[in-house]
């Protein structure tokens, strides 16, 4: 098998004069149809730099790194690489280095904000459920300036060594454990990574591998947030705002949880710019009365305080849903309200209210333990308020992305293609501001081919059309024009 041999050296766990040797031999059989994974093509991409300095001179680090042709063959190279550096008595780290001599030839593929996407996603996928940090990486790989930080470099001291001499241009690795499967994973993903940056996919009957591999990380890239997981949330935290892209399902998901989890004890209520607070909580409205000015001013009671009774009068869950919770004003539509909100510390607290309200509230306001409020929240909206710190204190946030499963299951294949498209371009050029403006699963959920055509054309292209407009897509504004005269020519 291609990982046989480099896996083994990697699981070496002290360097030896025998260590470069062994790696030469593990990358050559990467390469070929004879057991490798990657097309024979594939090694006018990369060259192998294993040097042989003895383990006991000063400075010098061993390594072996599958680095840019164009570089040198002996002394500091630039680019992009994949190296694997001994520890000290404990299997290689496997690791993605900018060599010493800068991002030439390189530059495109590290400064595109996917690649650092990516490998941080592959990071967090192999951390993940393992209760410690077994891999890292930097937030831009770009800044050489930048080293390992101390307390990473700590709960990584057994590659102290190399942490110490190459820990700025380090910018993502994995410590492999006493797992050879999650380190024959580790290495596979590090390693398609790398090659698929260069346009290098694996050989034919490694495509259903590197497929599967990919969607493992990429959940950590677009994590999935179910119902029971909204739900689970609510119950622990009582506040939750969902927020997300336009078109992820926040509001479906929200008016489901009414219907299912809460059996129908919740209603549904949409927060706008003219929203105040004797909308939400309660104040003085006109009531019309047979005096001489026909009305009169008397407290009514706002979403919030209707809300509050309704869950008192039973034990039931009550779920108070707020759509587009940022579109008002949320420190001044709460007030004082917002005192009310502490999820850890829900008994006796209470407010006194500035008016009389007809029975049961009164003049004081308290909020029963089975209310919970969930926010549903369009990051895109960039005209919305600023949720403010005081605020996200007391909310616990969770975030919706767009599913590639939910339009595998619904779509028809021009709409397949039509996501897949549009979700890589923002996935390898959208800054992370406009990461969250990624169109959702729900602009894509089209069975039918004509339909899909025209829905592509009056719902997803103006989308596209006002991002390009508003200057939000800016940094990659030619990739999504070209998108734009694809979904024209279908």
């Amino acid at each position: 098998m291609w990982s046989d041999k480099l896996l083994s050296a990697i699981l070496e766990r002290r360097y030896s004069n025998a260590w470069p040797e062994k790696f030469k031999e593990g990358f050559e059989a990467l390469f070929g149809n004879d057991g490798g994974r990657y097309p024979d093509s594939a090694k006018r991409h990369v060259t192998l730099r294993a040097p042989a300095p003895s383990e006991d001179v000063e400075g010098i680090v061993p390594f072996a790194a599958l680095i840019h042709p164009s570089n040198p063959s002996t002394g500091p190279y630039g680019g992009t690489s994949l190296a694997i550096f001994p520890g000290e008595d404990t299997p290689c780290m496997i690791s993605l280095v900018v060599g010493t001599n800068g991002l030439a030839p390189d530059e495109e593929i590290l400064g595109r904000p996917g690649h650092a996407r990516k490998a941080a996603a592959i990071c967090a996928w192999l951390n993940g459920g393992q209760r410690k940090l077994v891999a890292w990486s930097k937030h831009d790989p770009t800044r050489l300036d930048q080293r390992v930080p101390p307390e990473v470099a700590e709960q990584f001291r057994k590659y102290s060594r190399s942490i110490d001499r190459y820990g700025h241009v380090l910018y993502a690795f994995y410590a492999p454990g006493s797992d050879k499967s999650q380190t024959l994973e580790a290495l596979t993903a590090f390693l398609d990574l790398m090659f698929n940056e260069r346009g290098i996919g694996t050989l034919a009957r490694f495509e259903a591998d590197s497929d599967e591999i990919r969607t493992r990380w990429f959940h950590y890239l677009l994590p999935d947030v179910s119902n029971d997981a909204v739900a689970e949330l609510l119950s622990e935290r009582h506040y939750v705002v969902l927020q997300g892209p336009p078109g992820t399902g926040k509001t479906h998901m929200a008016r489901e949880l009414i219907a299912t989890e809460y059996k129908g004890c919740g209603r549904t209520i949409q927060f706008h710019a003219n929203t105040t607070y004797e909308n939400f909580v309660g104040g003085l409205a006109p009531k019309t009365s047979s005096d001489s000015l026909g009305f009169q001013f008397s407290p009514q009671k706002g979403f919030l305080m209707e809300a509050a009774e309704q869950a008192r009068s039973s034990s039931a869950k009550y779920l108070l849903h707020i759509d587009e919770i940022n579109r008002a004003d949320m420190s001044k539509v709460l007030g004082e309200a917002i005192y009310l909100l502490e999820p850890d510390d829900l008994k006796d607290r209470a407010i006194d209210l500035p008016y009389k309200f007809e029975p049961p509230t009164g003049d004081r306001l308290s909020l029963p333990a089975n209310l919970h409020i969930l926010g549903t929240m369009n990051t895109s909206d960039r005209s919305l308020a600023v949720v403010d710190i005081a605020i996200r204190r007391r909310f616990a946030f969770t975030k919706l992305w767009p599913q590639i499963s939910v339009v595998e299951q619904m779509g028809c294949d021009l709409m397949k293609q039509a996501f897949q498209r549009l979700l890589s371009i923002f996935v390898d050029h959208a800054t992370e501001d406009a990461m969250n403006l990624v169109p959702g699963h729900s602009y894509f959920l089209e069975s039918d081919e004509k339909k899909a055509r025209r829905r592509l054309q009056t719902t997803l292209k103006p989308l596209l059309e006002d991002y390009l407009e508003q200057g939000y897509v800016s940094s990659f504004a030619e990739a999504v024009r070209s998108y734009l005269q694809w979904i024209d020519s279908q």
